[in-house]
């Protein structure tokens, strides 16, 4: 006779299904795990076997082998304890065999008996859901596989409370769905005293999802503004809270198994590896670029970032998504972000400033701006300076426009361009783009300058040596400067504008 029980493996956000298979026949006392499990998963033998003995139950004297199948796929994770204590009290016939023939398993055992919270509850949910199965779960996840639709979800704080479940002696209601707080209280702008072609600059980022590049001296705002634009943003609609929270869930860190309302604000310090900003390591665990999905990462010191980790950022910032290839694994995230960065203008930060640079201006800015790559500057939209802050702008009184104030006629753009772009929605992915998002054809239906505009944009892409990408980039800004003016027309002050924010290379001495 053999147990089974349902349970999954990830790749990625992917979810697949694995059989767990129990079986105790005679022979020499041993107790296998086979079907390329990993450290973790060969050490569930000890944990699983401490939590039967934590129920008064102890191994039969037999040789007992657990296949994962399928076996060429290879096994990570700690959430195996779980559909392996319950085969095995199946094949022990503490369990009826068919009393979980319709549910998935994951969790981590303790020693003691209780079930430890695990990544990729809210993907295994969905995936059940759409198997018509139910999902045992840790308790503390119960309201996090509760998102899924139309599913029985069981659970347990410990493995005992699941058994008495099973044979009827305790019922274990249905968790209740759980939102993670919905951060009503973010950083204002009213906070912030001048810096107003910078804050012209950030209201046009989150108008338009377009990236965004700070430069200038230590303590000019530049990261206090950067923490301000998540509370311009609109908030996650239920499919995108869903898709960020799926990517949480499955990296874990969904705190309490709480579902996502605000959009992610990721900041990795400058000496953050490949691996954790685009994504990898042994198990290809998302970086902070997926963890930003539908959010803001934010990249302050940008070049003191290593030269190769910044280029990796060069095709996710493309296509919106991220892909790991690996010996032992291939997946693939999603990780279309809103790129928002800062940058001193050189190495001591006072480039502009003849009585505090240092002896090697301009050479040292030159140098140290050559440390990002053409190729990365032409991918953000809008490049602002944010000169030093003046004790006089110090003394004045806050500003009487606040971050809510702004948030109306950001929203107001949105719905504009949302209603706009219907027409080019992705049917495949349900969503409508933005305007940084619009690509050649899409610009031309939507953001064709009038003949006054379109010529200043001919003459300036020919001054400028704009390449094809920022020509259509200064259309997609003007686009959104048109949106926040109420313009069906991109006329040509708009173009203007757009073009102001573009960056001009610096010419190397």
């Amino acid at each position: 006779m053999v147990a089974r029980i349902g349970t999954v493996a990830f790749q990625g956000v992917e979810v697949v299904d694995v059989d767990v298979q129990v079986q105790a026949t005679a022979g020499m006392p041993n107790f296998l795990v086979v079907g390329l499990a990993d450290k973790a998963v060969g050490e569930s033998r000890e944990r699983v076997k401490a939590a039967l003995t934590a129920l008064g139950l102890s191994l039969p004297p037999k040789r007992i082998v657990v296949n994962l199948a399928p076996a060429d796929l290879v096994k990570e994770g700690s959430h195996y304890d779980l559909p392996i204590a319950l085969g095995l009290m199946a094949e022990m016939g503490v369990l009826p065999a068919d009393a979980l023939a319709t549910h998935l398993a994951l969790g981590e055992l303790s020693l003691d008996g209780r079930i430890n919270p695990v990544a990729g509850v809210l993907p295994a949910a969905i995936h059940a859901s759409a198997r018509g199965q139910g999902l045992i779960c840790p308790a503390a996840q119960g309201g996090e596989a509760a998102w899924a639709p139309d599913i029985e979800v069981l659970a347990p704080r410990d493995l005992l409370a699941l058994v008495n479940h099973i044979k009827g002696t305790q019922v274990l209601g249905q968790p209740q769905a759980a939102l993670a707080d919905d951060g009503t209280n973010p950083p204002d702008l009213a906070e912030i005293k001048g810096q107003e072609s910078a804050k012209r600059a950030l209201e046009i980022a989150a108008a338009g999802s377009h990236n965004l590049l700070m430069t200038g001296p230590p303590g000019s705002g530049k990261s206090m503004l950067a923490q301000r634009l998540p509370g311009l943003l609109p908030p996650l609609s239920p499919a995108e809270a869903l898709e960020v929270s799926m990517i949480h869930s499955v990296a874990g860190t969904l705190a309490e198994g709480k579902l996502l309302q605000t959009r992610p604000f990721r900041d990795p310090h400058h000496s953050a590896s490949l691996p954790s900003l685009v994504g990898g390591g042994h198990r290809a665990k998302p970086g902070e670029i997926s963890l930003a999905h539908h959010g803001v990462l934010f990249l302050d010191e940008l070049p003191e970032f290593a030269r190769a980790t910044l280029e990796s950022l060069r095709q996710p910032l493309e296509t919106g998504r991220v892909s790991i290839a690996r010996a032992n694994a291939h997946v693939t995230y999603p990780a279309r972000v809103q790129l928002v960065a800062a940058m001193n203008p050189c190495r001591c930060g006072h480039l502009d400033d003849p009585g505090a640079a240092c002896s090697k201006a301009p050479r040292c800015g030159q140098d140290y701006q050559a440390r990002i790559s053409g190729p990365l500057f032409d991918r953000i939209d809008l490049h602002v300076d944010v000169p030093a802050v003046s004790a006089a702008d110090l003394a004045l009184p806050p500003p009487a426009e606040t971050s809510v104030d702004v948030a109306a006629r950001v929203a107001s753009a949105r719905l504009r361009q949302a209603r706009r772009n219907a027409a080019q929605a992705d049917s495949a992915a349900g969503r409508v783009p933005s305007n940084a998002e619009l690509d050649g054809q899409q610009l031309e239906a939507c953001a064709e300058p009038d003949s006054e505009g379109r010529k200043l944009l001919q003459e300036a892409a020919s001054r400028m040596k704009l390449s094809a990408r920022g020509y259509h980039r200064v259309l997609r800004v003007a686009r959104t400067l048109a949106d926040l003016d109420d313009s069906d027309c991109v006329r040509r002050l708009h173009i203007a504008e757009a073009l102001g924010y573009r960056r001009v290379m610096p010419a190397m001495a």
